[in-house]
Parts: structure tokens; sequence; C-alpha cells
């Protein structure tokens, strides 16, 4: 600390003088949870222009008490810190700093993707100078209609809040309100604030109760009484009730609430992507993944039901099957955030799903589901359970590759402890349905699937902050060679920074899921798998991925078949570092069973025959929604 800010603070004053910089750090390291953590698990940083040299030294100073991460990509160590955030359920978070151009932008990626999937993460990119004395910049972006605009602007569309700190003191209020956003179920989401990089710089003296040590509770809203009573009159008049359970009833840390409610009222659970976890795989009452990529059992049930009770659910087309899935039941929606809780025409309840939940289940006093109902949906759950052993055990026949389904099996069979123990981590592509289907958990927060925004390239770099979060679990990650090769950096600072994680990778030789969309469709095989794009006179490379894993830093190992796949787990689990296994599966055969239909255009003219039928299915498929919602 300066001498002048020491003299300051022993003489008890009432202000400390710091640059705005060392003011944000200092701030964000003196901020506790309720358990007494730090609330900001770290900083993520890579220096440039415009970062390093006013927060660069801020970090320094206060690198003890807040710790500093460097990684190799923009985007990828944002979506690091938001899966940290997203692990701890919300609690606890970090913040990420780049330089002031191609830096910044890189983090809009990441951002839309914290904000479509509502988890906090504090961006702090670097900005012009607001002196604007040198005009314009290194890696200034010029705007010849507005003056006041740089790269930062980008994040606007994509952050929940989003300030410009143009003077030291207005951090005063900027930082309170950026927190508030943070650690409110409400408004929940990536909050920016730019830092003008001669701003950064100044000195200011704060008042040194600002910085004082103070716990930071994260908030949401209690249940209004007419709302739980409308919603109560609701399911009171329901004989075949069904729970679409999602992110929000993990991240209100609701899960208890939600087992007692369906086992006192006999009501079944469907689990979205976000909210798979929320009941242990097993749990009578769980009927599985719901929706495109979900299983049989709940997808029947939300079908059949007349009474939709949607607790912490954005309610995308994905959960909905495109609004045909359960467009006939009546539909009441729990959700902190109002945005949520008023779609589809619902009941609403705005509040926290724990809190909603108890107070519904008191309203409802001795209410039930039809007995019969209850039934029927313990008999469903039970034979998709059956369903998924069948389909992740069945040995691949001779001369076929294997599919997602028989590597998610021996994934899973390589752990003797508990389906519990591990992490999951995936993004986009034909794997989150599978995993949705296959993957059993019994914990919340072992399955950590980013589907709301279906991120290529959110893989590994997510991994990374799992494990930075929950070090003692092992976090596997499982993704294809295409998102592999979006972006893989983190691979490399998982092995820098001791943060040990499993990547399982599923060479198709290119694009598969979005292949077989193309063909769905009625589109030739064309620019997604590897031999159907336009090459050179050299042909497509032969990638060999462990060879490059290994150039990472990480332990690798190419199998040639399932067997193989689950012996090589068993050494990864065993291994001391980061550790990678690549295994060729087979692009054209998905897990039929289970499924939705989600409606995707197709074009209304085209010379291939093929687009035709397809088309006249796809008319079909919206005709028949129009007249169920008749």
């Amino acid at each position: 600390m300066n001498q002048r800010a020491t003299q300051t603070e022993t003489a008890v004053t009432s202000t400390v003088r710091l640059t705005a910089a060392q003011a944000v750090v200092r701030y964000l390291a003196s901020l506790r949870t309720t358990n007494g953590e730090p609330l900001f698990g770290g900083v993520f940083a890579i220096f440039g222009h415009g970062n390093v040299a006013g927060l660069g030294e801020a970090l320094y100073r206060y690198r003890d008490d807040l710790p500093t991460y460097r990684a190799h990509n923009e985007q990828a160590m944002a979506h690091s810190a938001i899966a940290y955030a997203k692990a701890h359920m919300r609690r606890r978070m970090m913040a990420v700093t780049t330089s002031i151009g191609p830096g910044a932008t890189n983090l809009v990626t990441a951002a839309a993707l914290a904000h479509v999937n509502r988890l906090p993460v504090l961006l702090l990119p670097g900005d012009i100078f607001v002196s604007r004395a040198p005009d314009p910049v290194l890696q200034q972006v010029e705007d010849a209609h507005d003056g006041g605009v740089s790269a930062n602007d980008a994040l606007k569309a994509v952050s929940r809040y989003f300030d410009r700190i143009v003077h030291p003191a207005q951090l005063l209020s900027a930082l309170p309100r950026a927190i508030r956003v943070l650690t409110d179920a409400a408004l929940c989401g990536p909050v920016t604030l730019a830092l003008p990089q001669d701003v950064q710089a100044m000195a200011y003296d704060y008042p040194a109760s600002f910085f004082e040590p103070r716990v930071v509770e994260f908030h949401a809203p209690a249940p209004v009484a007419r709302e739980i009573e409308r919603a109560a009159a609701a399911l009171r008049e329901a004989r075949e009730p069904l729970i679409v359970s999602g992110g929000g009833v993990l991240y209100g840390l609701a899960t208890d609430a939600l087992r007692r409610f369906a086992h006192k009222h006999g009501v079944p659970v469907a689990e979205t992507q976000a909210g798979k976890g929320a009941l242990a795989w097993d749990d009578a009452l769980n009927a599985g993944g719901i929706g495109v990529t979900g299983g049989s059992a709940a997808n029947e049930l939300a079908h059949a039901s007349d009474c939709v009770l949607a607790v912490g659910t954005r309610l995308q087309d994905f959960t909905t099957g495109s609004n045909t899935l359960f467009a006939e039941a009546r539909l009441v929606a729990v959700n902190a955030n109002p945005f949520d809780a008023l779609k589809q025409n619902a009941i609403a309840v705005q509040a926290d799903a724990a809190l909603a939940l108890d107070a519904l289940s008191e309203a409802l006093g001795e209410w039930h589901a039809s007995p019969q109902w209850t039934t029927r949906a313990h008999r469903l759950a039970n034979e998709w359970r059956e369903t998924v052993a069948h389909v992740t055990n069945t040995p691949v026949a001779d001369g076929l590759l294997p599919r997602e389904a028989d590597v998610i099996g021996a994934v899973q069979r390589s752990d003797e402890r508990s389906p519990a123990d591990d992490v999951v981590v995936c993004a986009a592509g034909t794997l989150p349905a599978d995993l949705q289907k296959l993957w059993r958990t019994s914990a919340p927060g072992g399955y950590h699937v980013e589907y709301g925004y279906s991120c290529m390239g959110y893989e590994v770099a997510g991994a990374l902050g799992v494990k930075l979060a929950r070090p003692e679990r092992e976090v596997i990650v499982i993704v294809g060679d295409g998102s592999y090769l979006m972006m893989n950096s983190e691979l490399a600072t998982s092995v820098m920074l001791g943060a040990k994680i499993i990547v399982v990778l599923l060479d198709n030789r290119g694009f598969g899921c979005i292949n077989r969309l193309q063909q769905a469709c009625g589109g030739a095989p064309f620019n997604n798998l590897i031999d159907d794009c336009r090459q050179g006179a050299l042909g497509a490379p032969e990638i060999d991925f462990a060879m490059h894993a290994r150039s990472l830093g990480a332990l690798s190992e190419h199998v040639s078949n399932v067997d193989e796949l689950q012996a090589a787990m068993k050494r990864a689990r065993a291994a001391d570092r980061s550790y990678l296994i690549s295994i060729d599966t087979d692009p054209a055969r998905p897990t039929e069973e289970g499924g939705w239909w989600w409606e995707v255009a197709v074009p209304e003219v085209s010379e291939r025959a093929a687009v035709v039928v397809a088309r006249e299915a796809y008319e079909r498929a919206v005709n028949a929604r129009s007249q169920s919602s008749k």
C-alpha cells in the first residue's frame, strides 16, 4: 500500500486514496458469502493494451486476497468463469478482464451464454481514453456517427447491467449495483463494467468504509399469497399434473423442497437440461429428461398432463417441443424472474423456487394427484430407466463404430463408486441430447451441460471452471471433435493450474449432429462432415487428437473400441493431471429412443425432391400444432 494510503488509514480518517483499478479489486476482495467464503473466487486475466498497466498493477497488489489466473483465450476464460458460478449454484463467481479491442469483443459470445443461462460473471474489459487525448488509440473501434462508441458497446446487448466508468467516484454506485445484479435471482446474468485505461490509473479519496468486509446475501423474492392461491386453485382442479424442473430449482437450492412436494402430492417430475439432477436419477417420481432431447416417460406424461407446474425454467423450445408437448395443459410457472414466469400465458408465481414450493404445498394441504396417474408415472419412469440401462449396455455390433450412447455407458461403468461422484460437462451437438436421456446423476451439480445457448467450444473451458469450483469431484468432459477444434486452449490452462479434467473426445470427423439435421430437412450432405467439405489438393488432415493433447501438456491416448475406452477411463481417473481419450464414433447413428418434434423451417421451394418431401411433413406438423391450440 502506498505511503499516503497507509497514513490516511492509520490516522483513523475516513478516506483511503486508491486508483480506480485498485478500488475495483479491493472492493471485490472484501466481499464474502454467508458461509464466510470470498464471493469472488478470483479473476481470469489476459493482459493487453488497456488493462495491463491499471488493473494489472492492482491485481498484483492484491494477489493474496483475490487470485489472478492467466488463460489462453478471452472467450474461453469467460466460459470458465461462468461454469465456476454455475457449479456454485450462483453463490460464488469470478471476474474476467481483457484488453480494449479484440480481447473485449471476444467476450461477447460468453456474455450471451451467461445472459441466456441466467448465470453471473463480472466482465472488466479495458476501454479507450475518456480524455480522448490519444485518439484513436491502438485497438480503438471508431464510429463515424458516435464518438463515444467503443468496442465495449458490443457488450451492451448481452449484459444484464452495463456501465462505463468515466470517473473513479462512479465506482461508489456502480460496484454495489453490479453486485446486486450478480446476486439477485430475478436479475442474474453478466455484468460489464467498462474501464477506460486513463480512469483505471486515476487516484481518488474513497471512503474507507467502502472496503470493509461485508457479507453479500443472494436475493430472491418471497412468494405473494394471492399468487400462491391462484396457483393452488389451478392444481386442485388437476388430476394428472406434472412438474417441469428447470435450472432455477438448482440455483434456488430447492431440490429438497422439490422432492418433498413431489412425494407428498404424488406428482411426477420431468427435468430440463438445466434442471437435470434436481432429483436423483432413480427416484421413483423422476420421469427423466423432457422435450426434444428428453425421454419417452417424461414426454408421454407431459403430453397427457392436464396441468404443468414449471419451476425455474425458461420454457425454451427444446423443453416445450416447439410449444406442442404440453400445449393443452394448464400452465403454472414459478420463477424468480418475472420475464420467465409470464411466458405461455401461465399462472405466474414470481418467487424463489424453494419458498414457493413449500408455500404451494401448504396451500394444497392433502391434495394429491390421481392415484392412477402417480402409478402410471412410477411405471413409465421405471420403464425408461430400464431403457437407459439397455441402450448404454448393449454391445456394439461387429463392423460398427460406437455411437454416443455406447461411450456414455462405458464412461459411467468405469466409475466403481457411484454416478454421483462425477460431474459431466458438455454443451452442443448430439451429445447433450444423449446425455439428457442417458446420464445418471444422483446429486445436484453432477450434470453440467450448457444447452441454453448451445455454444460449441464451451466444454473444455467450462470443465476447467467446474474443477476450480469443485476440486474434490472428477470432472469429465464429453465432447465432439468439432467443438474441441473450436476451442481447446484451456486444456493447457488446466495443466498449468493443476486442475485435472478428463476429456473424452468422440471423433466422428465433422459436425455429425447438424449433418443429420441437414439431411432430415431434405438437404444434401454438405459442408458438415469433413468428407463433404471443399478440400484442396492435399485433402483433409488426419488429426491426431491424442498427440495434440500431449502437446498441451496433458496425458492422452487413442482407443479403438468401448472396452478399451472403459479401461482407459480407469487410467485417466488414477492420473495426476488432465487426460484426454479419443475414440472414433459413428456420425450417422443417434439414439432413437425418446425425443420429440422440434420446429425447424424447411425451404418452401427447392429443386431437391427430398426437400419437397420434408417441407410437406413440416407443414403437416405445423398444421397439427395449429389445430391442437384451437
